[in-house]
């Protein structure tokens, strides 16, 4: 495979991917956000039907999160491979401003995928935290309606 090749997959394959996983994140949360706020818990005869509508997208949520450093280690292994055939291909003297550019390919795929993972696992850790708030707040108008009569 050729090395310019290479160089695309990690470019824009893997950067690209990384690209739009962020923007399901930040989409998927702001749905989530917006849908939590406006939620009326006295729609919801059953608990199941509540958890079904609370729990929508935040799986995804959760996917993007665990998966996307995986993603920039695959660009970031690629780049590295990449970097020992431009060394394995040079007879004479080495050219270090090559070699660097694809460490640093390398380390932008890992970045990548760590700027992408942080906010998709913090938007899912307070979206949680809030769906876990609103089922007690369910519970609560529940138990009192029954009390009542």
């Amino acid at each position: 495979m050729p090395i310019e090749t290479l160089k695309n997959i990690v470019d824009y394959g893997i950067i690209g991917l990384l690209l739009l996983m962020s923007v399901a994140t930040f989409a998927y949360a702001f749905e989530r956000f917006l849908f939590f706020r406006s939620i009326d818990l006295y729609q919801y005869p059953s608990r199941k039907m509540l958890e079904l509508d609370l729990g929508r997208n935040l799986g995804a949520l959760a996917t993007i999160g665990s998966s996307a450093p995986y993603i920039g280690l695959l660009g970031t292994v690629i780049a590295i491979i990449l970097t020992f055939y431009v060394i394995g291909e040079q007879k004479t003297a080495i050219d270090t401003g090559e070699i660097m550019k694809n460490l640093a390919l390398a380390l932008k795929a890992t970045a990548a995928g760590l700027v992408v993972a942080i906010p998709a696992t913090v938007f899912y850790n307070m979206l949680m935290d809030r769906l876990d708030q609103l089922l007690t707040r369910w519970e609560i108008l529940n138990d009192r309606r029954d009390t009542d009569a």
